[in-house]
């Protein structure tokens, strides 16, 4: 029997984007839903997708580059393992959103678009998650929560740690 040595994950990784982009490859500007069906099977939009990706869809890395950067969505980081999302929305403002970011950053340790070094909690914003009677409103994970004070901030942040 030949001794092949195991693929590499960045090759692994690499074929796997690779393919996403080519489902999408004859569809009209698949730009975005290649990016959105990466993130979606990866986490996030590692920076070796964007060569993959320039090449199955025929553009240049730039092009790639500026489209992942110009939109917050997509992440450049994996994730935590729970994704905190407090919404930026106006009526959410208008309940004290940004002190409740604050709190949420000071809390966490991090800013926007940050992940808690033990890798627990990523913080991210949401310009509106449809629960402004609720104001102001975050979302962990799939669970949406209205009327978040700091206080119940804190709790929440507990109980997702302890499940987490």
């Amino acid at each position: 029997m030949k001794n092949t040595p195991a693929r590499a994950p960045d090759a692994e990784l690499r074929e796997r984007i690779r393919k996403l982009a080519e489902t999408f490859r004859g569809t009209p500007g698949p730009l975005l839903e290649v990016l959105h069906a990466v993130q979606r099977a990866v986490g996030y939009v590692p920076p070796a997708a964007v060569p993959v990706i320039a090449e199955a869809l025929n553009l240049s890395r730039a092009e790639v580059h500026g489209v992942v950067t110009f939109y917050h969505h997509f992440r450049h980081t994996p994730p935590g393992r729970r994704v905190i999302r407090i919404c930026r929305a106006e009526a959410c403002q208008s309940m004290n959103a940004a002190g409740l970011l604050a709190h949420a950053q000071s809390r966490l340790g991090i800013g926007l678009h940050e992940t808690t070094a033990d890798g627990a909690f990523s913080l991210e914003p949401v310009y509106c998650l449809g629960n402004c009677a609720c104001s102001p409103a975050v979302m962990i994970g799939e669970e949406l929560h209205g009327r978040v004070t700091p206080q119940r901030f804190d709790e929440l942040v507990t109980r997702e740690g302890q499940g987490a």
